[in-house]
């Protein structure tokens, strides 16, 4: 597994395409249920998997709390591990870096902020490789 993170349109998609002729796209932002990311894999591709705040949010929403999400993530990241070896195709994940900048007002936004980092550490944890990519630079840092 593969963990692209930086922060909103640094070249994150860019910088996956570049890398991958061939993916398949399971995307909060197009609409896409995180539950289906084993339909929505194509034979021989990537499987790319982005929009993580918008599904965090939606776990947040319907009141789970922080360690019941974090934990689900974490079997999901297991998943896909499992898969990508069974398929011996990569999985990319593409994660919105949200830890720079001003702490959000909203608690509800704060909370969404502190999960997310914890989520995206464990994607760390979880990835063979991570790049960090910023105004369409990348850097890998694992």
């Amino acid at each position: 597994m593969q963990l692209v993170i930086g922060g909103a349109f640094a070249g994150k998609r860019k910088i996956v395409r570049e890398k991958y002729e061939r993916c398949s796209w399971a995307s909060a932002y197009m609409g896409d249920s995180l539950s289906n990311w084993k339909m929505k894999w194509e034979n021989d591709t990537t499987l790319v998997v982005e929009g993580w705040e918008k599904w965090i949010e939606h776990e947040l929403a319907n009141r789970k709390n922080m360690n019941e999400i974090r934990s689900d993530f974490s079997h999901l990241f297991q998943a896909f591990d499992v898969e990508e070896k069974k398929r011996n195709m990569p999985i990319v994940l593409i994660m919105l870096e949200v830890g720079r900048g001003i702490v959000p007002i909203q608690k509800n936004d704060r909370l969404l902020r502190d999960v997310m980092g914890w989520i995206a550490q464990d994607a760390v944890k979880m990835s063979d490789e991570v790049v960090y990519v910023w105004n369409g630079l990348c850097k890998r840092l694992k």
